[in-house]
């Protein structure tokens, strides 16, 4: 009974001394940051906007140069075997074209509501047979866009470990198998006149896997992934408690979280989904301006950059840059928006005193 007693104490006063390095002290500011959006086509046109004009307003009006682009196996591959790309090509070409650089998220469960978008001639299929006909996709998206100069960056799955939206089952070994059929055809490429007809070799591009940024320590996603994404989100809906909370978490808590990825596994941490838009109890498609303001309104947006500049973190992808269209161009309220282009039109730089 000592024995357990000793032990117990052990354990709490490990857990003491873990809580307070998470959330005591105060992160060194990022030298640079790298300041990017998400874009879904999807779920721009669930906002009742004209996504192509979004997408350009994004990159040409706001000024992005990063942008995180979310993929949909249901816009992919409606039918079986018959692909639709064209919605894509565009966006990638436009990219290239602007010099952009692109961090595509491909496989079943790429972000936005309902997560996983399987298509309905997929969803009575079998697991395995789902597995087949993904693995079949990502070939495809792979093959199609790696010699794409703005492809920087492959994510598969999006935050793959965390139970959040309408999936039908979660697998380690099949992330696997996608990671490595990402990189084994990612290794090769095709070239174009005037380059030399024969394929060359090079290194695959890193891949990001996700994970939550206030439920997790990130330590599988550091185990899959060259990279890790994480999430920052400050005022949500808890569906569990049926009422707003904001997260108490301080800037340290990311930061030496990050720390602890670099030092065990060598990786970096990039805040894939930096909150820029409500989080309410309804899809925004279906709540009044009001209640989307509760968790979302210029001040807010403010502060959330603040904090992420206080995490020492130096890439953030805001999560919200079609909604921030939406308000300006729907609700007519551009001040988010006007915000949100001071970040992009410079490079912010921070050097710590001493």
């Amino acid at each position: 009974m000592r024995i357990f007693k000793k032990i117990l104490l052990g354990v709490l006063l490990f857990l003491l001394i873990f809580a307070g390095y998470l959330f005591i002290g105060e992160p060194p500011p990022a030298k640079e940051i790298t300041w990017g959006v998400n874009f879904s086509q999807k779920h721009t046109e669930n906002l009742g906007l004209d996504w192509r004009e979004t997408y350009l307003a994004l990159l040409d009006d706001l000024g992005v140069r990063n942008i995180k682009l979310i993929t949909h196996w249901d816009l992919i591959e409606p039918k079986e075997g018959d692909y639709n790309f064209e919605d894509l090509d565009w966006q990638i070409k436009t990219a290239d074209e602007k010099g952009v650089k692109i961090l595509l998220v491909i496989g079943m469960k790429s972000g936005r509501w309902p997560e996983c978008h399987i298509p309905e001639w997929a969803k009575n299929l079998s697991k395995e047979e789902q597995q087949k006909s993904i693995l079949k996709l990502i070939e495809k998206i792979v093959l199609r866009y790696r010699d794409s100069i703005s492809i920087d960056t492959w994510q598969v799955e999006n935050e793959p470990f965390f139970p959040f939206g309408e999936c039908p089952w979660v697998d380690k070994n099949f992330l696997k198998k996608e990671i490595d059929l990402v990189k084994s055809l990612d290794a090769q490429t095709t070239t174009h006149p005037p380059h030399p007809p024969a394929p060359l070799a090079r290194a695959p591009r890193p891949i990001v896997i996700s994970d939550s940024g206030e439920g997790s320590l990130w330590v599988t996603a550091a185990r899959f992934g060259d990279i890790v994404g994480t999430t920052m989100y400050k005022k949500v809906w808890f569906r569990q408690l049926g009422t707003y909370i904001y997260y108490p978490l301080p800037p340290t808590f990311y930061w030496r979280k990050a720390q602890l990825i670099e030092k065990i596994f060598n990786k970096k941490v990039i805040v894939t989904e930096l909150q820029a838009e409500p989080w309410g109890p309804k899809l925004l498609y279906d709540s009044p301006l009001e209640e989307q303001e509760k968790t979302m309104n210029l001040e807010r947006f403010q502060k959330n950059i603040e904090f992420a500049k206080k995490t020492g973190l130096d890439t953030f992808y805001l999560w919200g840059g079609e909604w921030i269209y939406w308000m300006k161009e729907k609700q007519n309220k551009p001040e988010i928006w006007q915000e949100a282009k001071k970040l992009f039109n410079r490079t912010d730089i921070y050097v710590s005193e001493g």
